[in-house]
């Protein structure tokens, strides 16, 4: 089984940068769907940014496009989330997952149908 091991939370200042890692074990990233996610206090969990194995598409929920970046290092068998400019309203637990069964992306981003995920991370932006 595939286990995701996530860090990089903490605390930064509006407009500041953080990057999240999430490195796998039990299988290999680029083979499947990745998915970074996010739940605020109160608040519903959502997928923040998907990515699909077969043809590169990615799917960014439109709070963070412009400001955030989904990679992968193949060769460490990680995937990252680049944040920058971060707002205040980004501060949540986010999760990193992987998707094994496949599927159409975007369904299974915002439904939150992956396979496998992270324990999680804080990110708090506050001045």
């Amino acid at each position: 089984q595939l286990q995701l091991v996530e860090s990089g939370g903490g605390l930064v200042q509006p407009g500041g940068s953080l990057r999240l890692t999430c490195a796998a074990a039990g299988g290999t990233l680029d083979d499947y769907a990745i998915g970074w996610f996010r739940q605020a206090p109160g608040k519903e969990r959502e997928g923040v940014v998907c990515t699909s194995s077969s043809d590169g598409y990615t799917y960014y929920v439109d709070s963070v496009k412009g400001r955030f970046t989904i990679s992968r290092d193949n060769a460490q068998n990680t995937v990252y989330l680049q944040m920058n400019r971060l707002k205040p309203e980004d501060t949540a637990t986010y999760y990193c997952a992987v998707d094994t069964a496949g599927g159409q992306l975007y369904r299974l981003c915002v439904s939150l149908n992956f396979d496998y995920w992270s324990q999680g991370t804080q990110v708090t932006v506050s001045s």
